[in-house]
């Protein structure tokens, strides 16, 4: 029986500004995007009958139609008439509502690896389409890289992958729901706004330093003023020298890019004494 194999990336955002909300309720943003090698893995086989069964090691995940790789594979299904089963095992290493797009990066993987199994010959920009009924971070999770991002996060423009780096993410015991950061966010009454601009330009020079410079999540302005575990983290890595710190998406978890290794170590283990999840990746490129 064939198997196919697909990872599924974490997500962080070196920059997300919020412009306003849209007439159809979703917010008009500009985000850079890029992937760390902190990955889930899907592994996909056929099953006989019409059924989609999903399993994972994790045992706080729903294996149902609430789970973003179940509704990919549904509507995969549905979208091209496919009548074959399929049994999807879910290997979870990204941490659960943590900002870094782990359900969708998932269900972005069962897209692109059921396009391989049941042999469609989907073109990459029609399972982006599809993604984008899923989710607004599918599409991105589905074409990977770095990418400069527009919208409500759909539209999409590639871009050079920033200078390689340490990565290190921490996510404290709290979810936080993204519907109500956004809901709370006033992007009309905000002083200051990140420079899309300026981080795209830093991204293309190649500059770690400028990177770094030009990071900003105008939703911190909601996340860390609810969840004092939020800014603790923050100020612990800026605290113990990491080049760059940010939170990611709408939170909870903030990450620290470093240049150098011999750093990651202090950081790591400061962040330990008090916070359960943190992780050490490399940025992608």
């Amino acid at each position: 029986m064939t198997k196919i194999y697909e990872k599924a990336p974490a997500k962080i955002n070196l920059l997300l500004d919020v412009l306003r909300k849209r007439e159809d309720g979703y917010h008009e943003v500009e985000m850079v995007m890029t992937m760390v090698d902190l990955a889930d893995r899907l592994e996909m086989e056929e099953l006989p009958g019409d059924r989609i069964v999903l399993s994972s090691q994790a045992g706080f995940i729903p294996l149902d139609e609430k789970n973003l790789a179940f509704q990919a594979a549904r509507l995969m299904k549905e979208r091209y008439g496919v009548s074959r089963g399929v049994y999807i095992h879910l290997d979870k290493r990204i941490p659960v509502a943590a900002g870094l797009a782990g359900g969708s990066s998932d269900a972005a993987a069962a897209l692109r690896g059921l396009n391989r199994l049941w042999k469609l010959g989907l073109p990459q920009s029609e399972i982006e389409a599809l993604g984008a009924e899923l989710g607004s971070d599918v599409p991105f999770c589905i074409r990977g890289g770095t990418a400069f991002a527009r919208g409500r996060g759909e539209v999409l423009e590639s871009i050079p992958s920033p200078p390689q780096c340490w990565v290190v993410l921490a996510k404290p015991p709290i979810n936080v729901s993204t519907a109500d950061v956004y809901g709370k966010l006033r992007a009309n009454e905000l002083t200051s706004h990140p420079k899309a601009g300026e981080m795209l330009s830093a991204i293309r020079r190649g500059s770690f330093q400028d990177v770094c410079k030009a990071l900003g999540n105008v939703l911190e302005t909601v996340t860390l003023e609810r969840y004092p575990e939020v800014r603790q983290i923050k100020d612990c890595m800026i605290k113990l020298g990491a080049d760059g710190v940010l939170m990611s998406g709408s939170g909870p978890t903030v990450f620290g890019i470093l240049s150098k290794e011999t750093k990651v170590a202090r950081i790591y283990n400061g962040l330990r004494g008090f916070c359960k999840e943190v992780y050490v990746a490399r940025m992608l490129t």
